[in-house]
């Protein structure tokens, strides 16, 4: 995706949210020179931008540079869903097993903390992102995920959550919300954000450098070494070297199977009149899904789109990652028949925009943030799609553990979590395909009767989810 200038990317084209940002998109400086500062950061998404943004305020005399391949928002900061999320990777029963019951829940409540930290700076620093907590609603559109639903807001309960945290809505009372067509009913959490993912990242940029930190864009980091990040055109030394690039960390060296760069794409819809709405509801701007496994996400936007997403691109073999793999018209008609279905009322419409891109994905599923104090690298991310809240809570760990402060942040179970490395190659490869398979086909056996798919257990299990 490349503009007429001389190779430079159209960046723009990249998702709707790149495309709508009230931002020239034009390029900051690229790093011509070696470099020396305190903290060095590879990544100018959410991650690496929220721990500048932290590490900044805590001591603003901290020599902080972010250098990003590409622009400010350029991945996965610039391409989601839009939902900053109450949802952690790891569930609670994978966490308690790993470190006990009430860390487990602790890690979780730190995540909905993030929600309403993330609209705190948001009013703080001005940034327009159309941040608003409408709260989440998984709706149940067929028998075979009822159960499952229902199953998971009575167990939220045994771990201690209320009703203020996760309840379940009959059809009347969620079809007040959203009215889906055929719903039976649906889990609703409050503890969720639709926001414009675009606004928020190019936003957070410029607070970070309004607090003195240098971002070097079109600077690709080659290699991440103890005290160094090496680029084309020079080394950055740092006492601190920060890996905050999620999905596109299997493109740095020794690290193809570190994380797994799995594919999620989205489309946006044309704005829809005020008839469609007045029909579905959808006035909070909820963020919403349903039950199955495939997943999908949707919100309305603040322009009177629906933009949804959802899984079903395959894992492409070594970790592959290519613009061509953001594009899958299969993946595309899927999504439209699902607005089609959910919503039948919208009559024919138009799909303005398609895109996706790579998420971060851990052999665990278990998201992490820490420093090995030894080598002095510092890094965060696998956030299996549920980054937004995540990342601002990693920035803010990143940023006491650079700072050598303690602090409440630092007794959380994913502070300093390894997970172990994907399989290698062919496996890696087969393995992740014939998941996918799997749940495709449990989506079809559950509607075809009706019942919970076995089979998408087993599926979960060979991915360690």
């Amino acid at each position: 995706m490349l503009s007429s200038r001389q190779g430079e990317r159209d960046y723009r084209s990249y998702s709707f949210w790149l495309d709508t940002v009230p931002d020239d998109l034009s390029l900051r400086p690229s790093l011509d020179s070696p470099l020396h500062v305190d903290v060095a950061i590879a990544g100018a998404g959410y991650t690496g931008l929220w721990t500048a943004y932290y590490l900044a305020e805590a001591d603003p005399t901290l020599r902080i540079a972010v250098l990003e391949r590409e622009i400010a928002g350029f991945g996965a900061s610039g391409r989601n869903g839009g939902w900053c999320s109450p949802f952690f990777s790891a569930d609670k029963q994978k966490l308690a097993r790993l470190h006990g019951r009430e860390r487990a829940v602790a890690m979780h409540r730190a995540v909905i903390d993030s929600v309403d930290e993330v609209g705190r700076v948001v009013e703080l620093e001005g940034i327009d992102a159309h941040f608003i907590k409408g709260g989440s609603l998984t709706h149940v559109t067929q028998r075979g995920h009822l159960r499952r639903i229902q199953e998971d807001v009575e167990e939220q309960y045994e771990w201690g959550f209320t009703e203020d945290d996760i309840r379940w809505l009959d059809a009347g009372a969620a079809g007040e919300r959203i009215r889906v067509e055929g719903s039976l009913g649906a889990a609703f959490t409050p503890h969720c954000a639709a926001l414009h993912p675009a606004r928020l990242v190019r936003g957070l940029a410029r607070a970070v450098e309004r607090r003195g930190v240098a971002i070097y864009e079109r600077t690709p980091v080659t290699s991440i070494q103890p005290g160094a990040l090496t680029t084309p055109n020079g080394v950055v030394r740092a006492d601190v070297v920060v890996r905050a690039t999620e999905g596109y960390t299997a493109a740095l060296p020794k690290m193809k199977r570190k994380i797994v760069p799995l594919y999620s794409l989205m489309i946006a819809t044309e704005p829809l009149p005020e008839s469609f709405w007045d029909t579905v509801g959808w006035s909070g701007r909820e963020t919403l899904t349903d039950g199955r496994h495939m997943l999908i996400y949707a919100q309305r936007t603040a322009d009177d789109r629906i933009a949804i997403g959802g899984r079903g691109a395959p894992y492409h073999f070594g970790s592959q990652i290519n613009d061509l793999f953001d594009r899958d018209p299969r993946v595309f008609g899927s999504l439209r028949d699902v607005v089609g279905s959910l919503w039948p009322s919208i009559g024919d419409f138009e799909v303005t925009h398609t895109w996706g891109g790579p998420l971060g994905v851990p052999r665990d599923w278990h998201s992490s943030v820490g420093l090995d104090n030894d080598t002095g690298i510092a890094w965060a991310g696998g956030y299996v799609g549920d980054g937004v809240s995540t990342s601002n809570l990693a920035g803010r760990t990143l940023a006491e553990l650079i700072g050598g402060r303690g602090g409440d942040l630092l007794t959380l179970p994913w502070v300093g979590h390894r997970s172990r490395r994907w399989e290698p190659e062919p496996l890696r490869w087969v393995g992740a395909n014939l998941a996918l398979h799997v749940m495709t086909s449990a989506d079809h056996a559950e509607v075809r009767t009706g019942r919970p798919a076995r089979r998408a257990k087993l599926a979960k299990r060979l991915l360690g989810m």
